[in-house]
């Protein structure tokens, strides 16, 4: 099985580093994978092994998801556009793939329809079509334009399925999608996409502290060094600031570094650190999140929620409601608020755990598996919805 998968990330790592693991679990199923990003590189994304093909990248201007530039900060324009959609065309006819796999759109990354749009439509043109699939988180940002909901549902007509990173038991996409009911019978939830089960790292900290990408978290790092006063001086932490975080706050935090706190940018074993640590400090993006539940640690979260954004305080809020999790809001993120936060996730360590299907990397290649077999079987067609959601 041939699989095409197509993700653009725009800000921070979340979309990629989701994207890598469910392409480790396809080829670890048997598919021959290759993944088309459109975003900055990211040391490690997707992982060794993986076919990898690098469109000329696409970020976020200072003027928000509406300002694309390219690699070197200059405004996206036609030229560019028609150059990648080139490259992307021409990838697309050479793989020839069995499955056509896209993260995010249509529920997000309107940006670049100007690319996906005409690939979606030579992929349905061509005489064997390909299985085409959308790849979402179970938590999605609202909606604050009228009528995006009814165009994502439109152009889910060239789709046979969406695969939804969720464990139904926690989180239905209809809470954040108020017309799922109309796509019922293509959603298919594979159950978080994770880690696999960590081994503890050998070094030990109390507490790990880790930004995400790091393009929006540097307000909670400097936080977290204000609230380390205020704690017991002999706790150990690490803090994590992601790799986007501007090279002179890097240095600036770096700067504080001492025998009792280790400043990094990335570490891969993320889940591992977690699990030799008493309380992990990060904020509430997908990606962070599973790392918490496999590691199983303690957990303080400050959802990132500025400029309207709704999604991490909703994955927040459910994991306090479980017990999962505290959780301090952003508009309420002080030094004191936050160490007293930490006093607290120290004081809950050892609790049991509450158990949420954490393996939907491996669900999400057996689902693509079976309906390539259905396919070559008979049983489906292009177009045609599988598998209702339970």
């Amino acid at each position: 099985m041939r699989v095409m998968f197509y993700v653009q990330h725009l800000l921070g790592i979340g979309h990629l580093a989701r994207a890598s693991r469910i392409a480790e679990a396809l080829a670890a199923d048997g598919a021959q994978v290759t993944v088309v990003t459109g975003g900055l590189p990211v040391p490690g994304f997707p992982a060794p092994g993986i076919a990898h093909l690098a469109l000329p990248a696409m970020a976020v201007g200072q003027e928000g998801f509406g300002d694309l530039v390219d690699a070197e900060g200059r405004a996206v324009d036609d030229t560019f556009r028609e150059h990648r959609r080139a490259l992307l065309l021409d990838a697309f006819a050479a793989l020839d793939p069995d499955v056509l796999l896209i993260e995010a759109f249509p529920f997000g990354r309107r940006q670049v329809r100007f690319e996906l749009l005409p690939l979606i439509r030579v992929a349905r043109d061509r005489a064997n079509p390909p299985l085409i699939l959308s790849s979402v988180r179970d938590i999605l940002q609202a909606n604050r334009k009228p009528g995006r909901d009814e165009e994502t549902v439109a152009a889910l007509a060239d789709f046979d399925a969406v695969l939804v990173h969720g464990d139904p038991a926690f989180s239905r996409i209809e809470e954040s999608f108020p017309l799922a009911a109309r796509i019922a019978p293509k959603l298919r939830y594979t159950g978080l996409v994770t880690p696999p089960p960590p081994a503890a790292a050998d070094e030990r900290h109390d507490i790990v502290l880790s930004a995400g990408g790091g393009a929006v978290g540097a307000d909670l790092i400097r936080c977290a060094m204000q609230a380390r006063a205020l704690l017991p001086l002999d706790l150990n932490w690490c803090v994590l600031t992601g790799p986007n975080l501007p090279q002179p706050e890097f240095e600036a935090f770096s700067a504080l570094a001492s025998d009792r706190l280790a400043v990094h940018r990335f570490r891969a074993n993320l889940a591992g650190l977690m699990a030799s640590a008493r309380v992990s400090v990060s904020q509430a993006g997908y990606n962070t999140v599973g790392d918490v539940l496999r590691a199983g640690c303690e957990a303080v979260l400050v959802p990132f929620a500025s400029g309207g954004e709704t999604e991490q305080t909703l994955r927040a809020e459910k994991l306090a409601a479980r017990g999962l999790t505290l959780v301090l809001p952003e508009r309420g993120l002080t030094p004191e608020a936050l160490a007293d936060a930490i006093r607290i996730a120290l004081g809950r360590s050892g609790r049991a755990r509450q158990a949420l299907d954490l393996d939907g990397a491996s669900t999400s290649a057996r689902i693509l598996r079976e309906m390539q077999q259905a396919r070559i079987s008979g049983s489906i067609r292009a177009g045609a919805p599988t598998h209702p959601v339970p």
